[in-house]
């Protein structure tokens, strides 16, 4: 069997694949494997079908969702730029969006375009935990880190005016007896190169505009419920497109797994 993972063809022997999950390829223009449930491919009918507005406490957008379809400003297809109205000025949690569904462990595709510098928006994982999108800061509040937690990889970052992808690997928090007992972990490529591998996250960061467990306990009181995809709406030109899902069941902590 060969896999395409950008311009190179990978052959792979037979035990191989009896031995190791085969997932698509990553990167930007990365296609979902036949289990993955595609959350976003440009039409307007998705974007509303599969998502909402977060309800979170500085909500002001109303809907139906005022997130704006585009033409895909490089490519052939559409797109769906976050500059919502309702988060002028930057207001985070205004008119943020999530997908209706929940979900535990999983392995998330997203694709986004920053059309101008400083460009500011987020992909949370579950509704709580940050992975930032944001031109021009490589600090651990920037682009590509795990918010607050992780150094910002920025050299793998294809700049302005250009399509980028990340490809996670996450696993929820553990719990028991209403306890947590293992942290949530996650494993991140950015632009088809490892940056961040079974990273744990000890918060959710932001306050309770930010994201649901935020301000339980100043976002250390994480709890056990399922949470959805977000895309934040922070007044910037951030556009997104090929948005894809595949649910996993992780016993062990390892999302080491592409």
């Amino acid at each position: 069997m060969t896999i395409q993972y950008g311009k190179t063809t990978l052959l792979l022997p037979i035990f191989f694949l009896l031995v190791y999950p085969v997932f698509a390829q990553l990167g930007v223009g990365a296609t979902p494997p036949s289990d993955a449930e595609v959350l976003y491919d440009g039409s307007k009918e998705m974007l509303h079908e599969k998502w909402t507005y977060w309800e979170g406490p500085r909500l002001s957008a109303e809907l139906p969702l005022k997130w704006e379809i585009i033409e895909d400003p490089i490519d052939a297809g559409y797109a769906t730029n976050s500059n919502d109205p309702a988060a002028a000025g930057g207001i985070y949690g205004a008119a943020d969006i999530v997908t209706k569904e929940k979900f535990r462990d999983f392995r998330l595709h997203v694709e986004f375009y920053i059309a101008d510098e400083g460009g500011n928006s987020g992909v949370y994982l579950q509704n709580r935990y940050e992975i930032q999108v944001l031109d021009g800061d490589s600090t651990s509040h920037g682009m590509a880190a795990v918010i607050n937690e992780t150094p910002s990889p920025y050299h793998a970052y294809r700049g302005v005016g250009k399509w980028n992808a990340y490809d996670i690997v996450f696993r929820a928090a553990r719990f028991e007896g209403g306890e947590r007992t293992e942290k949530a972990m996650v494993t991140l490529y950015f632009n088809g190169e490892k940056v961040h591998e079974n990273q744990p996250i000890t918060q959710v960061w932001g306050g309770p505009n930010s994201g649901i467990d935020g301000g339980n306990d100043n976002g250390k009181g994480i709890t056990d419920t399922p949470g959805g995809i977000k895309l934040q709406a922070e007044g910037h030109n951030v556009l997104y497109r090929n948005i894809w899902i595949k649910k996993l069941e992780l016993e062990s902590a390892d999302t080491n797994l592409l």
